[in-house]
């Protein structure tokens, strides 16, 4: 059976968010790169089974939910044309996972990237095991994160902060993402466990739940996402950079007992993993993942978490990854621009 690429040489010039790919097979062809979450404590699922009805103010809302009944996000019917320049993929004989840094090659100040701050301030997610709120945790490391990337040349980059509560602010984040018509949607999360994981303690003289059993760092993408090849691409390159810091991946989302928690690994090597049903993920229209940066729930993870050393360790890899996802003749002048649209 031929590989994606190869059926990919073989067809038609296809366009990712309007950009031109080359690929470079014996016969050099243009080919499309073709078309979280996540935390299920933050995210009810209209598909999934009855979340524990115990509820904690340690266990995320169901802010991430899909809803039958709610209304459609509006699609970009005509994505604006954008200009990048060409670069070679590689052999045809590779998976799609498999491309890698020059497969797109893009103008870093026109490229828009949304970083979405996970939660809101009236639905903060998680808490801590020192109960600290998660959505203070994702609003410092995702404007770290925005910030670094407009000072390395991206200086279309948005901080995407949404009010309301847990399920009409996922919908408002999706427009507005939409809306922008962005390159590339990246959501920042930090993780917990179900309840039945947590164990008592007291931390400064309040009553508060920790699990010291599962800790690391977790990539989602969703199959339902329009652009779901090119963002594994981008989840993977995310993954690896984490890795490549010393960080590891939390592997309990492989486990069978977290039940309808569990999840498909895709990348067993750096950790990114499918979560189809995350209403930030499947109804975005552009590439879209989501990163849950490290398990506050944990105690000894949550003081990491909590320094500037480890926010430095995770928003470097995130422009490390964006960077090698534009290509490496991103910041360069040289080269001819092409400009791919319908």
């Amino acid at each position: 059976m031929p590989s994606p690429v190869q059926k990919a040489v073989s067809g038609r010039l296809g366009t990712w968010r309007g950009c031109a790919v080359l690929v470079a097979t014996t016969a050099l062809a243009l080919a499309p790169i073709g078309a979280s979450r996540a935390n299920w404590l933050s995210d009810a699922l209209a598909s999934s089974p009855k979340h524990d009805e115990a509820s904690s103010k340690h266990q995320k809302a169901p802010a991430h939910a899909a809803s039958k009944h709610a209304a459609a996000t509006k699609h970009a019917t005509s994505p604006k044309p954008h200009h990048v320049k060409v670069a070679a993929l590689g052999p045809t004989s590779l998976p799609a996972s498999a491309l890698r840094p020059g497969a797109l090659v893009c103008k870093p100040a026109k490229f828009r990237i949304v970083v979405d701050v996970g939660h809101t301030a009236e639905s903060e997610g998680a808490t801590s095991a020192r109960n600290v709120p998660e959505f203070s945790f994702n609003l410092r490391l995702a404007q770290q994160i925005v910030e670094k990337l407009k000072a390395t040349g991206f200086a279309g980059t948005k901080l995407l902060v949404t009010e309301g509560k847990a399920k009409p602010s996922l919908f408002k984040r999706v427009a507005e993402a939409n809306d922008l018509n962005a390159d590339l949607f990246l959501s920042i999360h930090h993780d917990s466990v179900p309840n039945k994981f947590l164990e008592d303690w007291e931390y400064e003289g309040q009553k508060s739940h920790y699990s010291d059993r599962f800790g690391g760092y977790s990539v989602f993408v969703s199959h339902i996402n329009p652009e779901f090849t090119t963002s594994l691409v981008f989840a993977e390159l995310v993954a690896k950079e984490m890795k490549a810091k010393g960080l590891q991946y939390a592997r309990q989302y492989t486990m069978a007992i977290m039940g309808h928690y569990q999840h498909p690994l895709l990348d067993k090597d750096a950790g990114v993993y499918a979560y189809d049903q995350l209403v930030v993920l499947r109804k975005t229209n552009m590439p879209a993942v989501l990163l849950e940066a490290g398990s506050i729930i944990n105690r000894d993870e949550e003081l990491k978490m909590d320094s500037p050393e480890r926010r430095d360790m995770v928003s470097d890899a995130v422009v490390s990854a964006v960077k090698n996802f534009c290509g490496p003749q991103a910041t360069s002048s040289a080269g001819p621009d092409i400009a791919a649209g319908p």
